[in-house]
C-alpha cells in the first residue's frame, strides 16, 4: 500500500537539503565543464535539484509518485533557472532520455529500494550507464542493509516539532523485505505512507557486482555527505561510481 500524499507536504523536513549535500555534489561536480548535467532519480518535491540549477547546473528530475512531482513543480514555476521535471518511472529512463548526456545522476534517500527485483536492479545500472556521459558518475545513497539483520528492524525516527517520521523494515522468512513508514504529526494523527512495501536491500558487494557488469569501473564509498568512511556499521551507504 503507497499513500505517497501524506508525506508531501513533510517531505522536505523528512529529506532536507543540507550543507553538506551540497558541497559533496559540488565537490563530486567540479572536474565537469559548466554547466554540469545533472539527473536526479526519484527528485521527490525537487528542492535539491532546483540547489544545483541556482548555481547554474542544467538539472533534470524525474519521480514516479505524482504527488511529489507536482510539489516539484510548483517549486520550479517560482524560479528562472535551468531545471525540469518528469513524470517517470525507473522502467522509462533509458527510452525517454539523452543517452550520453548526463555527467552525474543519482538516486538518494533510500530511493533505490523501491526497485524490488534484482533484475530491475540490473536493468538500473545498466540505463544509468548508458545515459552518462565519458567520464560521468552514478552517486547512490542508500540505507546499510548489511546491520539490518533483525525480523523486524526500527530504523532512527525523524522527529522535529511537526512530525515524527517512522521507518520500520520487517524480513520475511523467505527473506523478502518490506517497508513501513508513517507521519505522526503535532497533533497526534498518524498516516501511512508505506505499509508492507516490498523493497530491495541492494549491498555494498551486489553494488559492485552489477556496476561492473554494464562496464563501471571505480568505486568509492561513504558513511555519509562528510565522506567518512564506509563500514558496516553505518546507517547509510554513499555509492560514487564511475
Amino acid at each position: 500500500m503507497e499513500k505517497i500524499q501524506n508525506i508531501v507536504e513533510y517531505y522536505d523536513e523528512v529529506y532536507p537539503v543540507t550543507e553538506e549535500q551540497i558541497n559533496f555534489f559540488s565537490e563530486e561536480s567540479a572536474c565537469y565543464e559548466k554547466p554540469v548535467k545533472f539527473l536526479r532519480i526519484g527528485c521527490g518535491t525537487g528542492m535539491f535539484e532546483i540547489s544545483l540549477a541556482k548555481e547554474g547546473a542544467d538539472v533534470t528530475g524525474v519521480e514516479p509518485f505524482k504527488e511529489l512531482l507536482d510539489s516539484a513543480n510548483r517549486h520550479r514555476r517560482t524560479q528562472l533557472m535551468t531545471v525540469r521535471f518528469f513524470l517517470m518511472s525507473t522502467l522509462e529512463i533509458n527510452r525517454f532520455l539523452g543517452k550520453g548526456f548526463y555527467n552525474i545522476i543519482s538516486c538518494l534517500d533510500n530511493r533505490i529500494e523501491l526497485i524490488d527485483d534484482p533484475i530491475l536492479i540490473r536493468k538500473f545500472f545498466f540505463d544509468t550507464k548508458e545515459l552518462l556521459a565519458k567520464n560521468g558518475k552514478l552517486i547512490l545513497k542508500l540505507r546499510n542493509f548489511e546491520r539490518i539483520k533483525q525480523p523486524v528492524e526500527q530504523m532512527p525516527d525523524i522527529s522535529n516539532i511537526r512530525i515524527t517520521f517512522k521507518t520500520q523494515i520487517k524480513t520475511l522468512n523467505d527473506g523478502t523485505r518490506l517497508l513501513d513508514q508513517e507521519i505522526t504529526s503535532g497533533n497526534g494523527h498518524t498516516n501511512p505512507v508505506f505499509k508492507d512495501k516490498k523493497i530491495y536491500p541492494l549491498k555494498k558487494n551486489e553494488i559492485i557486482t552489477f556496476a561492473k557488469e554494464v562496464g563501471f569501473k571505480n568505486f568509492q564509498f561513504y558513511s555519509n555527505y562528510k565522506k567518512e568512511e564506509f563500514n558496516p556499521d553505518s546507517t547509510e551507504l554513499i555509492a560514487v561510481i564511475s
